[in-house]
This record gives C-alpha cells, structure tokens and sequence, in this order.
C-alpha cells in the first residue's frame, strides 16, 4: 500500500495507536466516572463545555510554543500534558476542589496536543494519499480500542481509580515514544495570509464540534446511565464498537482518494443521521444501547476520513497550518461547547437524553452541506479552498 511508505505519517500513526490505549483505557471513562463520583449530569456537560471554553482561550499560547520549539515538540509536549488529567480523577467527589481542577488542567494538554497534532500531521503528509493514511490511522485506532475500554473497565474494577487512572497517565506519556525522532517541521514566524480560505475548515470543525457533543459526549452519558452505570458494561459496548469500526476505515479512506469525496460524504451523512436517531431512541434500553453504539463506529469509520481529507489538504495548502489548525480548532471549540451546554439544559430541564443526542443531527447536516461543495464531482483527493 503506497500510503505506507511516508515514514513520518507511519510514526505519527503508530503515536496515534498508543494515544489510542490511554484514551479508549481512561479518557473514554471521565465523563462517566465524574457521574459515578457524584457529579450530577447537567454539571458534567457544563464541565465539558468549560473545557472547550478553556481551549478556546488558551489556543492562541499555543501559535507562540510552537513558533519558538518547533511544531513536534510542541505535539511531544501536549501528549505528555494530556497526561495529566487522570492522576486528578480519584480524588474527585462531588462538585469540589478537584473537580475543579479537572476542569482547569484539561483543556492545557488537550489545546497543545490537538493543535499541533492536526496541524503536524497536515504538513507530514501526502494530499495524494491523504484518505489511505487517514483510514490507516483510524483503523489502527479502531483496532486498539477494542481491547482499551476492556483493560480500562477491568482495572476500575479490579483496582479501583488509583490503579486505573494512574496506569492509563502512564501509557499516555509513553504515547510521546514514536514521535522522537520524527522530522521536524518549522512554523512561519509570520503569519501573512495564514488564515486565507480557513473559513472553510472553520466552518466544518464547528459543525463536527456541534455532532460531537450529541454523538460523543451527551451519549456516553446515556450510554452508561442506560447500561445501570456499569463500567464492565460500558466498556465492553466501546470495545465492541471499536471491533465493528476496524473494518471499514482503510476501505474509505482509499476511495476518497480514488475521487469518491462526495459519495463518502453522502454515505457517512446517511448513517450518520440513521444512528443518531438509533441513538436517542436506545436510552434507557440497554441492548437497544449496546447496539445503537456498535453501529455508531461505522459513523466513526466513514466521516473521520471524509472530514479530515480536505481538512488537512486546506491546511499543507495554506501559507501556515498551524495557524490554520488553531483556527479550525477554535470552531471546534465553540460548536462542541454550545452543543454540551443546550443539551445541559434540556437534561436540567428534566427531559431525558434523547433530545440533547439529536442536537448533534444540526451539526451533521450543516457540515455534509459544506463536504458537499467541498468535493468536486468526480474529483480526486484535493479539495477546493473556495
């Protein structure tokens, strides 16, 4: 397969699957465990949106890191500072201090990881087999969640958080191996024009980011209140989604970069839609839930490449992508912080999970009308930047 033979993609990916152990053992469970620990819903979904608020204010510092050390340090940087997070999650109980400070020292690793990560991984790769190496690393990441959310519901209940949490802050700094050695990538001390046609990709994180909030973080709340609030049960249905998504990622990334832009838009918007629906109509249903989420890695599996393919081709295109990604980001930001907070409201407002979950059907829709007139008919990996 030609995608493989970029080394510093092949690095970045191989990062990516660690990344994936520490995320599908840990951060797939802090939602739910600041539930168990006392933490009422609204506020968990309010603590989510102060997150991405504090990402979003936070997201300009990282331009000034990077333009100093270099984007790959800064990517090494932002994964050991993502590590962070876990080694606070025991000690939390209730609405206290350290919930607090769960709030305050998230968005820090998580700004400079996925700032540099997107815009480090654009610049690294080829817009010719941009979909193959996207596709590559989903189904790499897909493959390791199946056993992630398993080892991670294990060790809560065998070990408890301290073991847990502290286990999965480890394999997240080891995360930040692959990519020593990898090529450095310089960032414009200028920043002329380095936002020019961002508009695009700004347009499409926000709306990914309002999907997000229904599809990822309203519904892991369902999810595990549906299941009784069981970790065994919640991490077995995550590893059984991950299973369902390992197949199909390198098809589509493939046939995006064989000029199927548009046909993988719409076939990712249709089941998009379809298991979003599913979804709000499983709460409270545990099969119905279990199942609802297996089908929601094929969603994972087709719109990752589909949204990223052009997103990190109108970044390598632009005349800076780091800037570019701390723009698109910020949308990010903002779409999936007002999406957790109107679906706070609902759920405070006494509603069930049904309704916040469709919040993300807005999202889907905008962005699949910005795919569209991103790929040209017919046409091959490169997207248009008007």
């Amino acid at each position: 397969m030609s995608f493989f033979g970029n080394d510093a993609v092949n690095r970045v990916n191989l990062h990516s699957g660690v990344q994936a152990l520490a995320q599908g053992a840990g951060g797939v469970f802090v939602l739910v465990f600041l539930l168990r620990a006392g933490v009422s819903a609204p506020l968990v979904l309010c603590a989510m949106a102060a997150m991405n608020a504090g990402r979003f204010v936070l997201r300009p510092l990282v331009l000034r890191f990077a333009r100093r050390f270099g984007l790959r340090a800064t990517l090494i940087l932002g994964t050991v500072l993502e590590a962070t997070t876990f080694p606070i999650l025991p000690l939390v109980h209730g609405v206290d201090l350290a919930f607090a400070a769960v709030v305050l020292v998230g968005p820090v690793g998580s700004v400079l990881y996925w700032t540099s990560y997107h815009a480090y991984f654009a610049s690294i790769g080829d817009d010719e087999h941009r979909g193959g190496q996207v596709g590559a690393r989903e189904a790499l990441t897909a493959v390791v969640g199946i056993a992630a959310p398993l080892l991670g519901a294990w060790a809560l209940a065998a070990g408890g958080p301290w073991s847990a949490f502290l286990g999965v802050a480890v394999v997240q700094v080891l995360a930040a191996g692959p990519l020593i050695g990898a090529p450095q990538v310089a960032v414009a001390p200028e920043g002329s024009g380095g936002l020019r046609g961002a508009w695009m990709g700004v347009g499409l994180m926000a709306c990914d980011g309002i999907f997000a909030g229904g599809y990822y973080y309203i519904w892991q709340i369902a999810l595990f209140v549906s299941l009784g609030e069981s970790f065994t049960a919640y991490g077995g249905a995550m590893a059984l989604a991950a299973l369902v998504g390992a197949v199909f990622s390198l098809a589509i990334g493939r046939h995006i970069d064989a000029g199927g832009g548009r046909t993988a838009a719409v076939v990712a918007f249709a089941v998009m839609v379809a298991v979003l629906t599913l979804r709000a109509i499983s709460v409270g249903s545990p099969w119905l839930a279990v199942t609802a989420n297996a089908l929601g890695a094929l969603v994972e599996a087709l719109w990752i490449p589909a949204l990223m393919t052009p997103i990190y081709n109108l970044a390598k295109a632009s005349p800076c992508p780091v800037r570019f990604s701390v723009a698109t980001e910020a949308g990010w930001d903002l779409g999936c912080a007002g999406s957790c907070l109107v679906g706070a409201a609902i759920v405070a407002a006494g509603h069930s999970f049904a309704a916040p979950i469709l919040v993300g059907l807005v999202g889907a829709v905008l962005a699949f009308g910005l795919l569209w007139r991103n790929y040209a008919a017919g046409s091959g990996p490169a997207a248009r930047s008007t």
